[in-house]
């Protein structure tokens, strides 16, 4: 299995995938990366946040400026940024050996994604964790 927005691939990363590291985590709360990442950190996941522009984010108290810095073993990179800034930050999942990378809603690009599959990662695209957990397992489920 490749790049596929396919329930499979997103029931395995769901099941499998313990450390998220966040991109583009903003520290407003009312921005859906808060939300979304609150959401994945409330049903047990590691959530790192990951924002070179704050030094704060309430909630979650592993923040690093890229993913070069981050010392975990991170499973899996959450994308919160314009679709046009997914290139490096899918080169930084590759140089970290992260196995999946997850684009939000609104962001993609194919190129990235090309480049991620030939470098052994799954990718999704264009979709939202929260809605997809939701829909795939219900609204609290985990199983670790």
């Amino acid at each position: 299995m490749s790049h596929s927005n396919n329930d499979d691939l997103m029931r395995e990363i769901f099941l499998t995938t313990k450390t998220i590291a966040c991109v583009g985590l903003s520290p407003r709360l009312d921005r859906a990366s808060h939300s979304i990442a609150s959401y994945l950190k409330s049903l047990g996941y590691h959530v790192i946040a990951v924002n070179p522009a704050t030094e704060k984010v309430i909630g979650f108290p592993e923040l690093y400026p890229t993913l070069a810095e981050i010392p975990n073993k991170i499973e899996l990179v959450q994308i919160f940024r314009r679709s046009e800034n997914v290139p490096p930050i899918v080169e930084d999942a590759i140089a970290r050996g992260a196995k999946y990378v997850w684009m939000q809603i609104g962001v993609a690009h194919g190129d990235a994604a090309a480049r991620a599959r030939a470098a052994g990662l799954q990718v999704v695209m264009n979709r939202c964790m929260l809605q997809e957990h939701r829909r795939l397992f219900g609204e609290k489920f985990v199983t670790w």
